[in-house]
């Protein structure tokens, strides 16, 4: 048996998708379990080892340049990478046109079956015209949880296996990092409403539990706010560029990681971290961290979190 996931972005989204791979092989132990993901987060499915061949897809890229020859080069190795074998089942919990053209580019075996949202759960509506079969999957549940909910649907068995995102990664080891415990604090955000603003009063709080702050920062302007920050931080270390497989190891080697609303707060918690994620700008109960411990939301939708809950918090999750 053959099975293909269509989930291409973004990070948070990505990790989202893990759930999905455990509980497939679970049920069928002896699928080989393939996935269609953007060439920047190929590494985050390389991470589960039941996933047995990553399939890179760089449409954010080919976007920008529509008309040049090398793209559409680019687009016809793709379509041929993805039509190297025939599936039985082409899963979509991705619910957009985009990723719903590329499940209609795939290959099925005789009585295969390419499957997604329906209409009134999917994302873009219109995405469910790509499909064979459509659940009509709650948007109401978190985002995890829809993505376990279709894949069981759509194969016929129960959704009740205890969570798992069945990835693991192991302590990063630099030279430029602390010998002493450390919390990794992700300041970084796709969107400036998703910010939060009392990371001073945090890491003062952490280094009088002995924790040293590590910020990672990945564009230009993400750094330099990480060394403003750090800069007024007491033994703050400003991580250099990093792969997210070794963000992973970072995150996996640390005490906690606190983290605004972006995907690598979500990989933490994914790994089994203690994680606290700060909301501002979006609702945690659909698409906050989501494990069965050691992780925790604050805030919500115009409501951040004090800088004492968070420190409350935090403490928390130290124990």
């Amino acid at each position: 048996m053959r099975i293909l996931l269509v989930k291409t972005s973004s990070l948070g989204d990505v990790v989202h998708n893990l759930p999905v791979v455990s509980d497939l092989h679970a049920r069928f132990p002896e699928a080989a379990i393939d996935w269609v993901v953007e060439e920047g987060f190929v590494e985050i499915p390389r991470l589960h080892p039941a996933v047995s061949r990553v399939i890179p897809v760089a449409l954010r890229r080919w976007r920008r340049s529509l008309l040049s020859p090398a793209t559409w080069n680019e687009i016809a190795a793709f379509r041929r990478l993805l039509r190297a074998e025939a599936y039985d089942l082409v899963l979509d919990t991705q619910g957009l046109i985009k990723s719903g053209l590329i499940v209609s580019a795939t290959r099925l075996t005789r009585g295969g079956l390419r499957a997604g949202f329906a209409a009134e759960a999917a994302r873009e509506p219109l995405a469910a015209r790509f499909y064979d079969a459509t659940f009509a999957i709650p948007k109401s549940a978190h985002a995890v949880e829809r993505n376990r909910w279709l894949a069981a649907t759509a194969c016929g068995f129960a959704s009740d296996r205890p969570l798992s995102y069945g990835i693991g990664a192991d302590p990063l080891i630099r030279d430029w990092l602390p010998a002493a415990p450390y919390a990794v604090l992700l300041t970084a955000s796709s969107r400036a409403d998703k910010g939060w603003a009392d990371w001073l009063e945090l890491a003062t709080a952490l280094s009088k539990l002995g924790l040293r702050s590590v910020l990672p920062a990945g564009t230009a302007l993400e750094r330099e706010y990480a060394m403003r920050l750090a800069a007024k931080m007491q033994d703050a270390i400003v991580a250099p560029q990093l792969t997210i497989a070794e963000l992973a190891g970072l995150c996996a080697g640390s005490r906690l990681v606190v983290g605004v609303d972006t995907g690598l707060t979500h990989l933490a918690a994914a790994l089994g971290v203690p994680t606290l994620a700060l909301f501002s700008a979006t609702d945690p109960s659909l698409t906050g961290v989501h494990a069965e411990t050691r992780v925790k939301n604050l805030g919500g939708i115009g409501r951040p979190a004090s800088a004492q809950e968070t420190i409350a918090a935090a403490k928390e999750l130290l124990v």
